[in-house]
């Protein structure tokens, strides 16, 4: 098991930028793979991006493409999310998630999660 912890969430201004981090402690995979999802109230938990354990490959929804950049330090344990030009509608609880080898898009398919960071984004 992989135990994740997420931090930097809070409250910004439209137009703004926050630095989300999610550090991984415990038992780690050799390749392993950390997605963000969000999830907003009334809404299904969506993935928002992901990165392999190399940092070679990403894959963003395509409502962030531009705008999110994710990153990974691994001698630190930590991936981070970057997101600029933040819009109120980015608002949710913000989840990291980790799974062996691939990034996929399912919710089900990550082994461990991590406990969620508000992100909110005034008008």
């Amino acid at each position: 098991q992989v135990q994740l912890v997420e931090s930097g969430g809070g409250l910004v201004q439209a137009g703004g930028s926050l630095r989300l981090s999610c550090t991984a402690s415990g038992r780690t995979f050799s390749t392993y793979v950390v997605a963000w999802f969000r999830q907003a109230p009334g809404k299904e938990r969506e993935f928002v991006a992901g990165i392999t354990w190399s940092g070679t490959i990403t894959d963003y929804a395509d409502s962030v493409k531009g705008r999110f950049t994710i990153s990974r330090d691994n001698a630190k344990n930590t991936v981070y999310l970057q997101m600029n030009s933040l819009k109120p509608e980015d608002t949710a609880v913000y989840y990291c998630a980790a799974r062996p080898r691939f990034i996929t898009t399912a919710r089900n398919d990550y082994r461990s999660w991590g406990q969620g960071t508000q992100v909110t984004v005034s008008s």
